[in-house]
């Protein structure tokens, strides 16, 4: 009885302690915050990255979606199948946006410069 206890708590904290680094790793990134960007039209808007892994934006077609940084890049999943990347090219941020089932490596439907408010 006592070693299943002694696994259950083991098993317990080893799980916490991944919620909490994985928690962290999002406090920590820099990609967190709000973003000024841009539309196809050049219209401007925002963009909201949290620091629990969800996105939102102040533009009509995708209000929420989800975000994880991955090698460097903010990359983000919207609710309408739509990615939004941005990424750091030199001393600035560039928000690139590839539509529903278009490859990530392949040319973005849009393109902007990505502030950081």
């Amino acid at each position: 009885m006592k070693s299943i206890r002694t696994i259950l708590s083991t098993a317990f904290i080893a799980g916490l302690a991944i919620v909490i680094a994985n928690v962290a790793s999002f406090a920590a990134s820099e990609f967190v915050g709000v973003w000024a960007v841009k539309d196809s039209k050049d219209r401007p808007f925002e963009i909201t990255l949290s620091a629990d892994g969800k996105a939102t934006s102040t533009q009509e077609k995708a209000k929420e979606g989800t975000w994880k940084e991955e090698s460097g890049v903010a990359v983000i999943t919207w609710t309408t199948g739509w990615t939004t990347k941005i990424i750091k090219e030199g001393d600035h941020y560039i928000k690139t946006v590839y539509k529903k089932g278009v490859p990530l490596d392949g040319p973005p439907s849009n393109k902007s410069d990505a502030v950081k408010k």
